[in-house]
């Protein structure tokens, strides 16, 4: 089953002024991007606890500026489930007032539907009885929509559009991977065209990577193919060895995970996957320097850290740069 969660949970992060300009252009509009946002995860992960256990979802909690000078908080909260969910739009309103009774101030709730279900579009959440009523809207964007024109989204400059284009792709060729191996390429190949920077091609290019999942064999072509863009722009990809280092970790995860439960196991792989794509890239970029670092990198035990220094290094010019970014 593909992982959309961990792809949009790096996306946000990296690139919220972009999703924001693509999803929710008026809102983007009112925001002074002059003046630095600030990712509150952990004050709304305990506000998420308090809320429900169970199933995680994509929730982000964004401290914005107004172009007028006032400060808000924006609570943006993408459900990326493959299916029609009845408990949404009761959960964004629970999230929404357990944030404002905490901290006091207007919380704007925006939501992104990634599933596949064109009929499914909650926008609201109401209660009433004796005459008392209660009522919570809420702007809400379906990707769907966007699978209408998807030449625009090709063409659109604004990163984000891609990783729109690679979810909506990624669920229509469900059970076809040869189509799904066309057009991962070719989205590849437009990332390529766009001019970025290295640090923006490796990163958009791990999230395209990460969601248009292929069998090995089709991964193995996919990965020729991507060696002769490279060739042919000149531009040579510098993550091969952290693709090699995620796929192997996530192996021995896995196995680990048949001994001691599905969830565990998997969280395992993917700190082992996260080390070892950090080691073999270091000892590539680096050499022997870089592999002295090693010992450090696999003692760390938070996903987030190790993801913070895979970008950290691909943007490292020494390795004095990266050293500074060690916990």
């Amino acid at each position: 089953m593909t992982d959309f969660d961990s792809p949009w949970k790096e996306a946000l992060d990296r690139y919220f002024p972009s999703f924001m300009a693509l999803l929710f252009p008026g809102i983007h509009a009112a925001i002074d991007w002059s003046r630095p946002f600030e990712m509150l995860d952990k004050e709304l992960q305990q506000v998420v606890r308090e809320a429900e256990s169970g199933r995680r979802h994509v929730d982000k909690l964004v401290k914005v500026w107004r172009r007028d000078g006032a400060e808000t908080w924006v609570l943006i909260h993408i459900d990326v489930q493959s299916q029609r969910d009845e408990e949404f739009a009761r959960r964004m309103y629970v999230y929404n007032y357990r944030l404002f009774d905490r901290y006091n101030r207007t919380v704007v709730s925006l939501a992104v539907l990634a599933d596949d279900n064109p009929k499914w579009r909650p926008h609201e959440y109401r209660s009433s009885l004796w005459g008392w009523t209660l009522r919570i809207e809420f702007p809400t964007v379906k990707l769907l929509d966007f699978a209408a024109d998807e030449a625009a989204l090709e063409r659109n400059p604004n990163p984000f559009a891609l990783l729109v284009l690679a979810h909506l792709k990624t669920q229509q060729t469900r059970g076809n991977p040869e189509n799904r191996r066309a057009w991962k390429i070719r989205i590849v190949r437009h990332l390529y065209e766009r001019g970025l920077p290295r640090g923006d091609i490796q990163e958009l290019f791990r999230f395209i990577d990460w969601i248009m999942e292929l069998p090995k064999a089709l991964g193995d072509k996919f990965w020729d193919d991507v060696k002769a863009i490279e060739k042919e722009k000149k531009m040579p990809f510098v993550t091969t060895g952290e693709r090699i280092g995620i796929e192997k970790g996530m192996e021995k995860g896995m196995e680990k995970g048949m001994e001691k439960g599905m969830e565990k196991g998997q969280r395992i792989g993917e700190l082992i996957g996260l080390r070892k794509a950090l080691a073999v890239t270091l000892e590539s970029k680096f050499g022997a320097s870089g592999k002295k670092l090693v010992p450090r990198i696999r003692r760390l035990d938070d996903a987030d850290a190790l993801l913070a220094l895979q970008r950290a290094l691909s943007t490292a010019a020494s390795l004095d740069d990266f050293r500074r970014a060690l916990p």
